[in-house]
């Protein structure tokens, strides 16, 4: 027997890629067609269709893609299954998918947030020299001591993401990152990897994006969620959607935590919906023995729905 107590897993930044999604984006012009194109003043179906990857993966430009066609797969996902799910949580942007599928916010406002949020985070990059590196071989601990030793040397240096055991992302200005890199082996780690993205996201450098957002915040309307949906910043169900998302981008994704957390409160399968399969992966990492699914095209909609569907 299939348990029915399951998680949807949304993606984040990194997850885009030209031609994803098609099928849903071909079968849901009601999401990802003119009220898409209105709301964010720019084609979202072209440049989905035909890029060029480069300007997709700018993070204004990824962001809204990522939200509005994993929301659509989730919407044609939710019409096929019989049961909700107990849970949600997304990496990153991810965890405004998983409050718009609970209904917490509507579709458009949170196209419209998404969008203001990769626009904030796009400027506070440009606007600074950070990055991002992942440390191979090390634990939460170590990367903090390594983090908190160089900021008392006078440095930058700030754990950024706790993905899942062994896959540790801290952020930090561009000469830690390049120490970081260099420095690996000396501070017990096996490899430090500067990672391709634009500025130290979720870490003290997006200060000032995090306060353009928050007007933004503000001025939305949310509503409680039809089911729990995990923060970033705390790891829990969240009870105020408006200061988790404002602090998740100052703050460390905790994302290892809230799956061990969705797993203590009786998680048994975990099912990522959107493009790629990030989340998926993570979730096997995190959660050993537990079932994990993907859903990244209809087709995989209707065979997980059913699945899920059998008792």
């Amino acid at each position: 027997m299939t348990t029915m107590n399951y998680a949807v897993l949304f993606p984040g930044q990194g997850s885009q890629v030209v031609g994803m999604s098609q099928d849903v984006r071909t079968s849901r012009p009601d999401l990802l067609g003119e009220p898409a194109n209105e709301t964010l003043g720019w084609n979202l179906n072209d440049l989905i269709e035909h890029g060029p990857q480069e300007r997709l993966t700018e993070t204004q430009h990824a962001q809204p893609a990522l939200y509005a066609t994993s929301y659509a797969l989730y919407d044609e996902f939710a019409s096929l299954v019989s049961v909700p799910p107990s849970a949600a949580a997304g990496h990153s942007l991810g965890e405004y998918t998983a409050l718009a599928a609970a209904g917490a916010l509507s579709y458009l406002d949170g196209l419209g947030l998404v969008a203001k949020r990769g626009e904030a985070m796009a400027a506070c990059a440009a606007s600074q020299s950070s990055g991002m590196a992942a440390l191979i071989g090390a634990d939460a601990e170590s990367a903090e001591s390594i983090a908190a030793n160089r900021r008392a040397d006078g440095g930058e240096l700030y754990v950024a993401n706790l993905n899942a055991p062994g896959q540790v992302v801290v952020a930090g200005g561009s000469g830690d990152i390049a120490w970081l890199v260099e420095n690996a082996r000396d501070l017990g780690v096996r490899r430090a990897i500067a990672l391709d993205v634009a500025g130290g996201f979720h870490s003290p450098f997006m200060a000032d994006a995090a306060h353009a957002l928050d007007k933004a915040l503000q001025s939305t309307e949310f509503a409680p969620p039809r089911f729990d949906v995990y923060a970033n910043a705390t790891a829990q169900a969240t009870s105020d959607a408006k200061q988790t998302l404002s602090t998740q981008l100052t703050a460390p994704v905790r994302f290892q935590e809230t799956l061990e957390n969705l797993a203590d409160a009786g998680i048994e399968t975990f099912v990522h919906v959107g493009p790629g399969d990030v989340t998926a992966g993570l979730a096997k990492r995190t959660v050993q023995g537990s079932v994990v699914k993907v859903v990244s095209t209809i087709e995989e909609a209707r065979s997980v729905a059913e699945l899920l569907s059998v008792q």
